[in-house]
């Protein structure tokens, strides 16, 4: 069973504190919106670590591939 849009915002959401969040996608190919301060200092591949930390597992078992653009909230705004 493919996770939904919905369910992979909400694993995201639980692990890491966004200002903003969108997540679309087919089942097995997402693309996100991620914006946190968390992200504050980091380098996009950083930024990207964080949240494949937070997915954890599921990188491997359930989502095929995630796209991400991940911003801080300063970023977003701009």
């Amino acid at each position: 069973m493919f996770p939904t849009p919905e369910q992979i915002k909400n694993y995201i959401a639980a692990g890491l504190e966004c200002t903003h969040l969108e997540v679309e996608g087919d089942g097995q190919h997402f693309n996100a919106v991620i914006v946190s301060a968390a992200f504050a200092g980091k380098r996009p591949i950083q930024r990207h670590q964080l949240v494949y930390a937070v997915l954890g597992d599921r990188m491997r078992e359930e989502i095929h591939a995630l796209s991400m653009k991940t911003l801080t909230p300063e970023e977003y705004q701009a």
